[in-house]
């Protein structure tokens, strides 16, 4: 199974293109458009956001990530072995998570080479295609990368900021819910929000955090929208713990 997580968007030849690259080499391999809209050009958001979903992804899953403001720059073209799931894609933060959080953990530099390589899209170009051929059993030998080396590998362990506004206007957040109390704050400028289980623990139009689907404390409206509020990518969130 590949996985794509993209910054590409819903539109566009992008991701389609990426497919056929795959296809061009494993015509056969399970193929899921897991995200095109990660934060753009910003690989720390879409980092916490990449770790909070592979969880629920098989232990052999090829993830084939690419938020690459930097392609065709000096940033690494990386493969990532994170427990037992493989990550391609480029060193620029977006697997720093992934690492800290996985057990065991080894990477590689990609030094294979397609016959055409881009200048500003090796999602199409090597991305795709080691992926698909590592999804067909073919080693793709690279130059060893350790953890501390890694783009990212100084970043917290919780991001305290929106990460993601999903379709609903939910605002996700870096932080994982197990690290909060459910009677502790979460704090956005001047405004406060107070946990709730669930959308219909509170009343219509109540704004609320909780602990969404993916484990991350996301801030909501009861049918309504909390990006409505003014909170955007990047905000800065403030935990204000219970005494």
């Amino acid at each position: 199974m590949i996985v794509i997580f993209t910054d590409f968007g819903p539109s566009g030849p992008y991701v389609g293109q990426m497919r056929s690259a795959i296809a061009e080499h494993a015509p056969d391999e399970t193929v899921i458009e897991l995200l095109s809209d990660a934060p753009a050009f910003d690989p720390k958001a879409s980092a916490y956001f990449l770790a909070a979903l592979t969880p629920d992804f098989p232990e052999d899953a090829i993830f084939l990530c690419v938020v690459d403001p930097g392609v065709g720059g000096d940033r690494l073209p990386l493969t990532l072995q994170a427990d037992r799931q493989i990550f391609i894609g480029p060193d620029n933060g977006l697997f720093s998570i992934v690492a800290r959080r996985s057990e065991q953990f080894s990477a590689q530099k990609i030094v294979w080479k397609p016959d055409h390589l881009s200048a500003s899209f090796h999602g199409r170009d090597l991305f795709a295609p080691v992926a698909a051929m590592i999804s067909n059993g073919i080693s793709v030998d690279g130059e060893t990368v350790t953890a501390n080396t890694l783009i990212g590998n100084d970043w917290p362990d919780e991001l305290e900021s929106i990460i993601y506004i999903d379709h609903f206007g939910n605002a996700m957040t870096g932080i994982r819910a197990q690290s909060l109390a459910t009677t502790d704050q979460l704090k956005w400028g001047e405004k406060l929000f107070s946990y709730a289980r669930t959308f219909s623990s509170v009343e219509s139009g109540t704004a609320f955090w909780y602990e969404n689907a993916n484990g991350l404390a996301e801030i909501s409206v009861n049918q309504g929208r909390a990006d409505a509020l003014g909170l955007k990518i990047g905000d800065p969130i403030t935990i204000l713990a219970s005494k």
